[in-house]
């Protein structure tokens, strides 16, 4: 096998892993390799894991079988990410097409690995230092007008269905000069929205210039400080890790977006507790009330398992009525998918298909009509969106509102623009609106 020209990157998952995917494509770019066109086959192809559901891990699979012929031979492929620490070599037993298998923690190493397969020795490598992959990354290039910037990575929590601990590590916060020092390059590269990311962003911890120690909300008020950087997004929290301070930096920062996307999982604390979630369904509800007291117009997203082992109806009608009370913007919803290794899975009380698939049905028919109301009460609004990409029809663009809903409309803005658009029309899942321009100064 020959050394790759060429690479393609594919990620699933997670906004994290969709920010591994960028840097492991600078990486790769920095030693030489270009990306392939689209359309053209890649030398090199790399399938950026999520091992949270099922169904992600065995379409990672399928795509390998898919890429193990190619004009008579096949492309160097590399399985990444969560699937490649959670299941090591034996990747590689159960798909010989697999040449590198190389973990999230690892992928720094990407360019020897990808140097050695060239000589026809299989790599694996998932071990997992403590952070040491930004230090071996390529300075940030030019950027679109929204960026990933990773601030925290692994999980402390221990959810009992959640693998996150095992295939992320624990939780580690990235130093405070890095981050800053990465955000102002994202800038200078083209940025003007950055979204901070981590499995448990808000149990982010560091030392500013000062010597002052702080989290999320340090961060943020520095960030905020940047020329350029427009808008401030943050995800994901858990409840257990929102403090005084973050809340009220949303009432006080205007760069920080009022939007939260803050996973309950259920509206059952029975169900919460046997997920090892530390909230209940009560102080849940409060704490989203102390958010919306301090910007009263922030939307909640959220996150929902149906299906959990030993669910009973009762448990899934308390998950509507948290659903009702909560108002949620936008919310991601799936069936419970036992993953090996996890306590869960060895739990007795499972939850029958045709049920699941029942109330999943029920779940997203009330989620998408909160969902509806609230785009709908947008109606009228005036709002700034950030352009970027263009719409299907010609002269239409695309821009995220503050409440990260799409809003198309007719302009000859550019992407990375911020336009004032008032809202016209409101679909379940983004807002249409006509362009406003300033009045002409006197």
């Amino acid at each position: 096998m020959t050394h790759p020209k060429t690479f393609r990157i594919k990620s699933f998952g997670c906004q994290m892993n969709v920010y591994d995917g960028e840097r492991m494509a600078e990486l790769m770019a920095d030693k030489g390799l270009a990306p392939a066109a689209d359309g053209e086959d890649a030398d090199l192809v790399v399938l950026n894991t999520c091992h949270i559901r099922e169904k992600a891990a065995e379409k990672a699979y399928s795509d390998v079988g898919r890429l193990r012929t190619r004009d008579g031979g096949k492309p160097m492929i590399a399985l990444a990410g969560c699937v490649a620490q959670a299941e090591g070599a034996e990747a590689q037993r159960r798909s010989d097409a697999i040449d590198i298998v190389v973990g999230p923690q690892a992928y720094h190493r990407l360019p020897e690995l990808v140097a050695e397969a060239a000589q026809g020795r299989r790599q694996v490598d998932t071990d997992m230092p403590v952070l040491s992959k930004f230090d071996a990354m390529p300075a940030r290039r030019k950027v679109g007008p929204s960026a990933f910037l990773t601030v925290q990575e692994g999980c402390d929590k221990f959810c009992t269905y959640c693998v996150v601990p095992y295939t992320r590590g624990a939780e580690v916060s990235r130093p405070w000069s890095d981050v800053v020092g990465e955000a102002e390059g994202l800038v200078e590269g083209g940025a003007r929205e950055i979204t901070l990311l981590g499995q448990n962003v808000s149990a982010w911890r560091g030392i500013d210039e000062k010597g002052h120690e702080g989290g999320l909300e340090l961060l943020i008020r520095r960030l905020a400080k940047i020329d350029g950087l427009e808008r401030i997004r943050y995800t994901t929290s858990h409840p257990a890790d929102m403090d005084e301070g973050l809340i009220a930096a949303h009432g006080e920062v205007d760069k920080l977006m009022p939007y939260l996307h803050l996973p309950v999982q259920s509206g059952s604390d029975r169900i919460l507790k046997a997920m090892n979630r530390s909230h209940t369904a009560d102080s849940y509800l409060a704490l989203i009330e102390r958010f919306r007291a301090a910007r009263p117009d922030m939307a909640i997203s959220g996150d929902f398992i149906v299906g959990f082992p030993g669910e009973t109806e009762e448990d899934f009608q308390q998950t509507l009525a948290i659903v009702d009370a909560t108002r949620y913007a936008s919310a991601y919803s799936f069936k419970y998918s036992a993953r090996p290794g996890t306590p869960a899975a060895e739990m007795k009380g499972a939850v029958e298909q045709h049920v699941m698939d029942d109330r999943l049905q029920r779940l997203q028919a009330r989620l998408s009509a909160h969902s509806l109301a609230f785009n709908r009460s947008k109606i009228g609004e005036t709002l700034s969106i950030l352009i970027d990409r263009k719409g299907k029809k010609p002269g239409q663009m695309i821009g995220k509102s503050p409440w990260l809903q799409s809003v198309f409309c007719e302009t000859d803005a550019s992407i990375g623009d911020l336009v004032e658009v008032e809202i016209t029309e409101a679909l379940p899942n983004s807002l249409g609106g006509r362009r406003v321009r300033p009045a002409a100064a006197a």
